[in-house]
């Protein structure tokens, strides 16, 4: 099955307002290639790069469940 969500970029940020650490990274998500979803997370650049596709790999499942149950109506 083809993936709905896809990483679209993952880089060095500033942290967010009122954070007080540092080694932040910005992140993008594409549903579609249309609606993005844009986050930040600490960590180093491969651990945030895992983390990130772990939250795809989990809104792909959670939206081809809801395809499923929507097809079955």
């Amino acid at each position: 099955m083809g993936q709905f969500y896809e990483i679209v970029s993952i880089q060095r940020a500033e942290p967010p307002p009122g954070a007080e650490s540092s080694n932040w990274h910005g992140y993008v998500i594409a549903f579609e290639g249309t609606k993005t979803i844009h986050g930040c997370r600490q960590g180093s650049l491969k651990d945030v790069t895992s983390a990130v596709e772990e939250i795809v790999d989990q809104l792909n499942q959670r939206y081809r469940k809801k395809r499923g149950r929507e097809k079955k109506s």
